[in-house]
């Protein structure tokens, strides 16, 4: 059994770029880490992430005004607000209502950096923005299981900058660290083989692959 995972539509991406303003800063001056679609109370449960940038706020190593979470189209905004009061961190939570698909992609495209969230419990799923993350060419923070399918496709993509959605502790120890790296420019990015491998052209070669070898030829 052979599995060809999900992709990206470059069309998409390509025509993302007549929907807005591309190589503009989301919060000038300050870095955006973006989170595209559905926080899923269980399955992509916030409340460590939450409760790390509190302490890190407290400590002074993250600065109001120096970083910005948008959560594009989460569904759950009342439970983030929440979750921001209760952590004393509402001043870092940018909740936004759902956009145009083309204009949720060239948001990718203009973010500082993308957030995944993927608890444990979905170990065998992948989102499937994952693949549009990978096209955007943006450093990637995965808060997620390394031990599972997201983890696993991300770090073969070269997208290593991994920790557990579970542990404040881990949070805090990396995401000062994966800031750090985007300010001075050497953050990870997807590797160009991988992002390319991702695309519908790249699945539908390997589906050809497959196919002729299955047929001998």
């Amino acid at each position: 059994m052979v599995v060809l995972e999900n992709g990206y539509d470059e069309e998409s991406f390509a025509t993302a770029a007549n929907v807005g303003t591309l190589c503009q800063s989301i919060h000038p001056g300050a870095i955006t880490l973006l989170h595209s679609g559905i926080v899923y109370p269980a399955e992509r449960d916030p409340t460590q992430f939450f409760e790390a940038l509190g302490q890190l706020k407290a400590k002074g190593i993250i600065k109001t005004g120096a970083l910005f979470i948008r959560f594009r189209a989460s569904v759950h905004d009342d439970l983030l607000q929440s979750l921001a009061a209760r952590f004393d961190v509402t001043e870092f939570i940018d909740c936004q209502p759902p956009a145009p698909y083309r204009e949720a992609l060239a948001e990718m495209l203009n973010a500082d950096g993308l957030l995944v969230m993927q608890a444990a419990n979905c170990n065998e799923q992948i989102p499937a923005k994952i693949y549009e993350y990978l096209r955007a060419n943006r450093p990637i923070l995965s808060l997620t299981d390394p031990l599972g399918d997201t983890a696993t496709t991300l770090r073969q993509a070269g997208a290593t900058d991994i920790v557990r959605l579970d542990s404040v502790a881990e949070i805090c120890k990396v995401l000062p660290a994966f800031l750090g790296a985007i300010e001075q420019g050497r953050a990870a990015l997807p590797y160009r083989q991988a992002v390319a491998n991702a695309s519908r052209e790249g699945r539908t070669a390997q589906l050809a692959g497959l196919l002729n070898a299955a047929t001998g030829h």
